[in-house]
């Protein structure tokens, strides 16, 4: 396998290439505004890692659709009075020379019922689950079908380079593909090609209704894992090569432990089996607990074609270019709040990293 710089350009199925292999993965960070317009704190905090230099910048995820919101803050890309917001956006990390890219998803299930005022709905009504969905009705999968379609095509009117379909992480896209919490007996239900169909019509609604040169990707998770409840390896691994026959131009797996081998077999490390999945110009970009640039270097060894970074992103907001000193360590947490506004992040992000145990400490080091 030829070695890959990390600092090469990137290039996509397509023909669009990145200026490097470091992305920016989509992080939610609830600092837009609440009816879905981007806020002048996204902006900056997206601005800043363009600024880094990072190669590919993704925004949060962002709901396609008012029923499909998962959290406040959200960014929304669902109606056409947020394309000045949006132009506003793409049009910096254009000129600051990153590849774009909105994330669209629906939350499914997990779509907030506070803030889309009605019952959330996913692939089967599932009481046991806090949020009791109802099962989408045919004329609700036709809808969100088109709402994807309709995304992605604001998205390239808004003037950013492409868009990345949530496919991971247990969201409306991921429940429908799951084995475990999809129960229809129709055409969305049962053997893997049904339980695929939606995410794999929705990329085919994007891809037929976009230009050639418009980025669509997939960000997938590789099995069973967190939220991503119901999802075989080997069932991801044939569904990366359908995606791939339904016109991806990357694809991306969220591994969560980029160094981890696959719990189905242990024995093996997934980049490897994703890799040797598709062909060989659909680049493979992954995620999951890389910080430094001896790791980045190593998961390109094992078969990556890109890296997204997350939290390493958020402390070191000029990851791509100080790592070019292979002597530089990054910063890691914990990081006081102070630490964390002067890279970027506003009040709300702050607030919400304290979620994560260990990132934010009130008491400078």
């Amino acid at each position: 396998m030829a070695s890959k710089d990390l600092f090469e350009p990137l290039t996509f199925r397509n023909g669009r290439t990145a200026r490097n292999r470091v992305a920016l993965a989509a992080m939610t960070n609830l600092q837009s505004h609440a009816d879905g317009a981007l806020s002048d704190d996204e902006h900056r905090w997206l601005k800043l890692r363009a600024e880094g230099g990072f190669g590919v910048i993704t925004t949060c995820a962002s709901h396609v659709t008012q029923d499909g919101q998962g959290w406040d803050g959200e960014l929304g890309i669902f109606d056409d009075r947020l394309l000045p917001g949006l132009t506003r956006l793409a049009t910096t990390l254009r000129e600051h020379g990153a590849v774009s890219m909105v994330q669209i998803f629906h939350g499914g299930a997990r779509a907030d019922a506070r803030l889309i005022g009605t019952r959330p709905w996913s692939a089967s009504e599932m009481e046991s689950d806090p949020a009791n969905p109802r099962a989408a009705t045919s004329e609700d999968i036709e809808r969100v079908i088109a709402a994807f379609r309709d995304a992605a095509v604001r998205a390239s009117r808004a003037g950013f380079d492409g868009v990345e379909l949530h496919g991971a992480h247990g969201y409306l896209l991921g429940q429908f593909l799951s084995a475990t919490g999809n129960k229809r007996d129709d055409a969305y239900g049962g053997s893997l090609e049904n339980r695929a169909r939606l995410m794999r019509e929705a990329t085919r609604a994007v891809r037929a209704a976009v230009p050639a040169s418009f980025l669509v990707g997939m960000r997938i998770s590789p099995e069973d894992m967190a939220q991503s409840k119901g999802l075989d390896l080997d069932e991801n691994l044939t569904l990366s090569g359908w995606l791939a026959d339904d016109g991806i131009d990357f694809l991306h797996v969220s591994l969560w432990d980029s160094f981890a081998n696959t719990k189905k077999r242990p024995d093996e490390h997934p980049i490897p089996l994703f890799r040797r999945a598709l062909p060989a110009d659909v680049p493979l970009l992954v995620a999951g607990k890389i910080w430094t640039r001896a790791e980045a270097t190593s998961l390109l060894e094992q078969g990556a074609d890109a890296l997204a970074l997350g939290r390493a992103a958020i402390l070191n907001p000029d990851w791509p270019r100080a790592s070019r000193d292979p002597a530089w360590q990054p910063t890691r947490p914990p990081a006081t709040p102070d630490e964390l506004r002067a890279r970027g992040l506003g009040e709300t992000f702050v607030n919400y990293m304290r979620r994560w145990k260990g990132f934010v400490a009130d008491e400078a080091r």
